[in-house]
Formats: structure tokens, sequence, C-alpha cells
């Protein structure tokens, strides 16, 4: 087991190759429909509307294909069931992409100590044969199944009531120190639990205070933005498809789709979500010494049209992606990982 856990970061690469495309096709088709609709929410009728329903298809796939590449990463086939099938319980439950990684790891393990068990066994032949392809994922997806319901749902459910009760009683502070917890809450897990809560506490107020949505809307964004100037202005501290990945993230970053920085994130969690929550936290303090406003629930540059101050509102997207790009490659040339040979981890049924 301890081999499986050892080689963690070549698990998340093989699970981030794999998700690449889906949040690539799925974020630009998704990013394309919103602009050309000229609006800043999801279109909901014609062409456009077919348009964003497949781009948020792919979005909606990525965290399964993320979770079950893992766990095929830790224990080849017999785990991608069980960590697609628990990738999506893990969204379902407004995870996010963090609890899609966590579900990749569980089945991983699951499905491992499975095949360990069944190793010990004398199993016949003919039995063998169907181990792989129905005894281990059906088994394999229960236990993790259950095993995300109960260690990812409560969790989840009390991070976030707890969180919208902490965040109400923050209304009073300085904008500097709400500006650093709202911006780091965006850019943390972008679409998990932490992002969910400081955005509908943001959407909540949007008629009474608009100032608290531009805070959310400008870290919204800078994520990708800062990950696709980091590809551009910083090559070498990205692989290939890493450097690949931040063109669509340039455009999903302008319409404020945040999943575009998500393939870095999960690819290297320590040092691009630190990264991720500086720069939202300067774009989102600027946004509030700008006194920007934002009368949409949503992110982005295409928002613009219902901002206030639209000045400082872009001075904002543009300082919170740049610290986000030079943060990453401070953290990057700073902390660099150990590099240590690792053994494949093989298992087979012959």
């Amino acid at each position: 087991m301890l081999s499986l856990l050892k080689n963690t970061k070549r698990h998340f690469m093989t699970g981030v190759s794999y998700m690449i495309p889906f949040v690539v096709a799925g974020g630009v088709l998704l990013a394309l429909a919103v602009m050309f609709s000229g609006k800043a929410a999801v279109p909901d009728h014609g062409f456009l509307k077919a348009m964003s329903d497949i781009g948020i298809a792919g979005l909606s796939l990525f965290i399964p294909i993320l979770a079950g590449f893992i766990a095929y990463s830790m224990v080849e086939k017999p785990g991608i069931a069980p960590g697609a099938i628990g990738g999506y319980l893990a969204n379902q439950m407004g995870a996010g992409f963090l609890g899609g990684m966590l579900a990749g790891i569980i089945a991983g393990l699951v499905v491992w100590m499975l095949l360990q068990i069944i190793a010990r066994l004398k199993v016949p032949d003919f039995l063998r044969m169907v181990l792989p392809i129905f005894v281990i994922p059906l088994v394999g997806t229960f236990l993790t199944g259950i095993a995300i319901y109960y260690v990812v749902g409560d969790p989840v459910a009390w991070i976030m009531k707890s969180l919208s009760v902490w965040l109400a009683g923050m209304q009073g502070a300085s904008f500097v120190v709400l500006g650093i917890i709202l911006g780091c809450m965006i850019t943390f897990d972008m679409g998990g639990p932490v992002n969910k809560t400081a955005f509908f506490f943001a959407v909540a107020l949007i008629s009474t205070n608009p100032q608290l949505m531009a805070a959310v809307a400008v870290p919204a964004c800078t994520p990708p933005l800062g990950m696709a100037l980091a590809t551009f202005f910083f090559k070498g501290i990205f692989n290939d498809e890493e450097r690949e990945a931040g063109k669509p993230a340039f455009v999903m970053g302008c319409i404020g789709i945040s999943e575009g920085a998500i393939p870095f994130a999960a690819a290297d969690p320590m040092r691009v979500i630190p990264a991720n929550m500086i720069g939202g936290a300067v774009g989102s303090v600027l946004a509030l010494w700008f006194g920007a406003t934002n009368a949409a629930p949503w992110g982005g540059l295409i928002v613009l049209p219902v901002v206030g101050n639209p000045i400082g509102y872009v001075i904002a997207v543009i300082a919170g992606a740049a610290a986000t790009a030079i943060a990453v490659k401070v953290l990057k040339t700073v902390m660099k990982p150990r590099v240590k040979e690792q053994q494949d981890f093989d298992i087979s049924f012959d």
C-alpha cells in the first residue's frame, strides 16, 4: 500500500492527462456559448443553449474521469469503474475536483486491498477470469461509494454550513480582510464546497451589496488567467501538456470559468493552489478597494457591461492574474519536488 501512496504524484498526473480533453472541450464550448450570447449567464434557448449544454456535459464528466484514471494508475483497469463512480458521487456532493482526487485514491486503495485478498484465496480458473470484469468492479464500486458517501458527504455539508455562518459574521470587517477571505475561498477548490459557499454568499447579497459580487467575480477568473500567463512567460516550469492547456485556460478565464485552472491544480496542488489563492486575494482586495460592483452572478471579463467602475475591475483582474503567475513561478522554483525513482505497481491476473 505504501508503494501506491509514494507514487501519488504519478497517479495524479495520469488522471490529469486523461481529464484535460474534457476540460478543454467542455470549457471552451461553454465559454463560446456564453460569449456569443452577449450575457453573463448560460444561454437558456436556441442553438447557444445546445452548445452550452454540450460544454456543461464535458465539465460534468471531467471529475469522474480524473478520479477513474487516478485509480487506473494505481491498480489498472479494475480501478476505473470504482474511481469514476466515486468521483461522480464526490462531485454530486459538491466536493469539487479535490473530492474527485480523494475518490480516485480511495478507489485505488479499495481495489488494491480486494486484489490482495483474492490473491491469497484459492480461486478456480473459471472464476478467476470473471474477477476483473465483474466481482472486483462491483465490490470495489460499492465499498468506494459507501466510503465517499460517509467520508465526503457529511463533512462537505458541515463545511458549507459552518463557512456560511462565519462569512455572515464577516460583513462588517475591513475590505482588506474580507477581500483576502473571499479571494482565497473562491480560488481554493474552484467549484468545491469552499468556493460555492463564498460565491452564493455574494449572490445572496447582490441586490444590496454588489461590491461583494465583484469581489468574488474577479478571483473566479484569476486562476485560469494566471496559469495561462505563467505558461506563456515561464514555460520552463510546465510540461508540454500543461503549456498547451494554458491556451484554452485563457479563453475560459476571460469568460469566468475557473475550471480552466483545475488541470494545473490537480497535477500540482501543493504549489498551484497557494498561488491561486495569492492571486485571488490580490484581485479581490483591489476590486473592493476600487469600489467595483457587479450586477450579474458571474465572473470574468464578460460581465464588464454590468460592472460599476469597469477600469478598477479590469485592473483587479490583471493584478490578480499577474500575482498568480508570479506566485506559481516562485513556488515551483523554491519548492522543488524530490525526484525519486519508483517502480511501477503491477498486478496480473494470469
